[in-house]
């Protein structure tokens, strides 16, 4: 597995993707546009044969960072794919003395959740009521970095 820059020819995989994950997906148009997002540093994990495992969204504003989404598609899951991407986003986050980097996360998605902590990420509050589809109340972590 590879971790790199997101390229046009990812997007038909990343929107398949984002609509297996996420009640709200991004189009593939909305994905597009990241592409000449001067604030947009989105990163894709690839196998040796260049087929999309998981992405990673992110945006940086300032010296701060926000996680718009990390997906990875079923069948490539607990093989450390979601890890990688967010050691990419530390290793950014770090290159660029980004004070933090922030995101939400369902407060029922424990699977996450244990992802993010393990990577570092502390709680910093509830955003209730977030989510849609079901109506659901936000966790938001960050990573610190100085």
């Amino acid at each position: 597995m590879t971790v790199v820059p997101m390229r046009a020819e990812h997007i038909e995989a990343i929107a398949a993707l984002e609509q297996a994950c996420f009640s709200t997906p991004w189009s593939a148009a909305s994905l597009a546009e990241e592409l000449n997002n001067p604030l947009a540093v989105f990163r894709v994990a690839v196998d040796a044969d260049g087929r999309v495992l998981g992405y990673m969204g992110f945006h940086h504003i300032g010296d701060e960072g926000y996680v718009t989404n990390v997906a990875v598609f079923p069948a490539a899951r607990r093989r450390g794919v979601a890890a990688a991407l967010l050691a990419e986003t530390a290793r950014y986050g770090e290159a660029n003395r980004l004070y933090r980097v922030t995101l939400e996360v369902r407060v029922s998605n424990a699977a996450a959740i244990a992802l993010y902590e393990g990577a570092g990420y502390v709680r910093d509050g509830v955003r209730p009521r977030f989510y849609r589809d079901p109506v659901e109340d936000a966790a938001i972590y960050s990573r610190y970095f100085q």
